[in-house]
């Protein structure tokens, strides 16, 4: 039986970046996972994720944010190679909606730098939106989007110069304690480890030995559009990322980055998925006219033609915020899951957060508020109240939930 200081289970976005932080600070490491880095099977693929600091989802994350930019910055110069655009980030919405006041009060409690838009002096500043006249528009320069497979290579890369290892072709079959350590069984072989660090993605409901939490899998799509004769391809490089925050669900997008076209998706909605091997990958006439809906009504000049697209997973924990932390049940064990569609921003200091667990027992970030205690032996409002958000208030702090 092959023997390291740490095992980790799942080796994608999560995954690779504790891999990193655990090599590059000495410990012996082996991520597994059943498909090769870079695959498009789970949550970190599709070209690009925003990153922000002004986090509506919660104030709490933002401490998070900032370690987390500056580690993709530290990335950056390790692996020579540009991750992070700041291409700054245009959100719109009602004024009392979960967006534009979840976003304007993390900004207030933090000090962060936002600026604010009636409709119409957003769209004098970026003529190719259009904007409801009753709404409100935030803008964060300091935001922007993240090179996602970049990203996952680059922590790939950083993890095997440090002598870690990362090895595809692993089904995990299950994991349990023994003495002061770990067993990890796989298709292949049998692992032992002093840690574990689960980073199972999709696969958390199986994975996690956490019954009393239950995950929902959706399988969510990504579109990409020409820009046409009515938005040149220069000026739709040179767009926002954007976020709008409508009646028929959260949409947002990116500037186009490459010649597909400018990448748009609905965060709202999405198709339960019972198996994360058996995923309906083809496109969704509805979504797609969802998707062409939101085009015609926000930003028309890019026209209808799609010219790529593809599926991702979220996997949503009841609250809809991280599952970060200690096992409950076993120290040695770390997890991190339930990344409900906005987590992968956070990679690079989740990644030392679990670093933090697996090796001392106890991280140095505020994490506190995603253990998985806040689940322990709460009702309906638990989640919430367990993370100090007030119930009556708790809609500002969560990403809404499927569309019924």
């Amino acid at each position: 039986m092959r023997r390291f200081d740490v095992i980790v289970i799942g080796a994608g976005g999560m995954g690779t970046a504790a891999a990193a932080h655990l090599a590059r600070r000495g410990a012996s490491v082996l991520a597994v996972d059943r498909f090769p880095v870079g695959h498009a099977r789970g949550s970190s693929h599709g070209q690009s994720r925003l990153i922000r600091l002004a986090y509506y989802e919660h104030p709490d994350y933002v401490p998070l944010l900032r370690r987390a930019r500056d580690l993709w910055r530290e990335l950056e110069q390790d692996t020579s190679q540009r991750l992070l655009v700041e291409s700054g980030l245009l959100s719109s919405g009602p004024p009392a909606g979960d967006v534009i006041a979840g976003t304007l009060r993390s900004a207030r409690d933090h000090g962060l730098a936002v600026e604010r838009f009636t409709a119409h002096e957003a769209m004098a500043r970026w003529p190719a939106f259009r904007i409801p006249k009753d709404w409100e528009s935030v803008f964060e320069a300091e935001a922007g989007h993240l090179a996602v497979e970049a990203c996952v290579r680059g922590h790939t890369e950083v993890a095997m110069r440090h002598g870690g290892l990362i090895e595809a072709g692993h089904d995990v079959r299950g994991w349990r304690v023994e003495g002061d350590g770990v067993v990890v069984e796989t298709t292949k072989e049998s692992l032992g480890a002093g840690r574990l660090v689960l980073c199972p993605g999709p696969w958390a409901g199986g994975l996690l030995g956490l019954p009393d939490i239950p995950f929902t899998v959706l399988r969510k799509s990504l579109f990409w559009y020409a820009a046409t004769s009515g938005l040149s391809s220069d000026a739709a490089a040179t767009l926002p990322a954007f976020a709008f925050d409508t009646p028929q669900g959260f949409f947002y997008g990116f500037p186009q980055l490459d010649d597909r076209g400018l990448k748009l998706a609905d965060h709202s909605g999405g198709q339960v998925v019972a198996d994360p091997f058996e995923v309906d990958r083809r496109i969704d006439p509805g979504e797609q006219a969802t998707i062409e809906g939101w085009l015609d009504a926000h930003l028309p000049g890019v026209g209808r033609r799609r010219t790529a697209h593809e599926v991702c997973l979220y996997t949503m924990s009841p609250d809809g915020h991280f599952i970060v932390g200690l096992h409950p049940a076993h120290p040695q064990v770390a997890i991190a899951a339930g990344f409900s569609g906005h987590g992968f921003k956070f990679a690079s200091v989740i990644g030392e957060v679990l670093a933090d667990f697996a090796l001392d027992g106890v991280a140095r970030h505020p994490v506190g508020f995603l253990s998985a205690m806040r689940f322990a032996g709460v009702g309906a409002d638990g989640g919430a109240q367990a993370m100090g958000i007030r119930v009556a208030d708790a809609s500002v702090g969560r990403i809404r939930p499927a569309a019924q």
